[in-house]
Formats: structure tokens, sequence, C-alpha cells
């Protein structure tokens, strides 16, 4: 998505901080992985703590110890496959944005992404600590695009640099609402297409405004 900042500005995932023995990586991904399975099986309602330790393997009491409720880890197994989304270098700018507003578009497709992505903001809606793990695990930290395609088409003379880190952070924030607003828009509340055209006709938009919308 389209510098003065550092990716590094935007944080992991809070964590619990609860104490006890070392956590596992490969229990964590275990866990997050059969989360996302009884997602796509059972649906937001019906899944429930139980049944993802079950699928996982684990006991029950490992997963209280590393989350404190459903909605803590639907929202942390669906962050990470928010952080496989990558930036390659396509030449331009235009290009850069086309190639990651149709891979965010695949990524809301799985059926998991978009369960997930649905139920935890339904629930936010009245849970303001929801709300505050959705950002950081995944609004905040999926900024780095925003960070790394400005910065790469800085460096191509496509985008002029700013001075001021206050409106350097400040329009990070618009691009990203811009960008990932109107795809899950149109891919998860109208239910349209996010196709190579509509990808392109976006891209025009966003990089040329109003005044260049494509014919």
């Amino acid at each position: 998505m389209v510098a003065g900042m550092s990716s590094s500005t935007y944080p992991e995932a809070p964590r619990t901080g609860r104490t006890g023995r070392p956590r596992s990586a490969e229990a964590d991904a275990a866990i997050l992985e059969a989360t996302r399975a009884s997602l796509v099986e059972l649906g937001w309602s019906k899944l429930t703590m139980g049944d993802v330790a079950t699928r996982a393997g684990v006991a029950k009491t490992t997963l209280y110890r590393r989350w404190a409720n459903k909605n803590e880890l639907v929202v942390d197994a669906v962050a990470v496959l928010f952080d496989e989304l990558e930036l390659p270098d396509r030449g331009s700018l235009v290009a850069d944005v086309e190639g990651v507003v149709l891979q965010f578009a695949d990524l809301l497709g799985q059926p998991e992404t978009k369960t997930a992505l649905m139920g935890v903001v339904a629930e936010s809606t009245c849970d303001e600590a929801l709300r505050a793990r959705i950002r950081s695990a995944i609004v905040e930290r999926q900024k780095r695009l925003v960070v790394e395609g400005r910065e790469r088409a800085q460096a191509r003379g496509e985008l002029p640099y700013e001075d001021d880190p206050e409106t350097e952070a400040r329009n990070t924030d618009l691009i990203f609402d811009v960008v990932a607003g109107a795809v899950v828009h149109r891919a998860l509340v109208s239910a349209q297409p996010v196709d190579a055209e509509w990808a392109r006709r976006f891209t025009s938009l966003l990089v040329s405004g109003l005044t260049a919308l494509p014919r």
C-alpha cells in the first residue's frame, strides 16, 4: 500500500503478559491454524476455546495462558494471515499499488479471513479492548506496507519527500485508510470482485486524484 517513518513504528500484537513456562512457537502456530480451521467449519458464533484446543492437540489451559478469550485468539489468528502480505518491487508506484490491492483482495477472499474479520469487527462495536487489539495486531502492523511503498516511490522520484514527521504519519494513516477501506468495502461489504480492471481504476484514482479518473 502507498517517508521518514520506519516500519518499526508499528508494533507487534499485544501479549497478555501471563507468566509460566516459555511459549512454544510450534504450539502457537498449531493453535492459530486450528482457530482458522474452526472458523471455517463452525463459524464465529459456534467456535469455542475448547474446540480449538482439541483441534490443536493442546490442553485448554494452554490456550488461556496465551489468550484471555476467543476474541483475542481470533484476532491473532487472522493477524498472522495479514502478516503474509508483501510489497515486491514491480518497478513503479502504480504497479506496486495494483499488486498489493490484488494480493489484499485475494487474502480477503479466503474463507477463514472473511469469517474472522467480519466476526471480530462485529464484536468490536461494543468492545473497546477488542477494537484496540485489532488496531495494534492488524491495522498498525500493516501500515508497514504504506511506509515501504512510499519510501520506494520517493527513491524513484515518483513522490516528494516530506520534512515534517507528523505530516508524514498522518498521510501514512490516510493512505492506509483509503486503500484498506476501499478494498474491504468492495470485497466484503459490496461482495463485488476486485479484479485487475478494478485495481487499475482504483490505483489511477488514488495516485492521480479525481481529475484523472480513467475513461
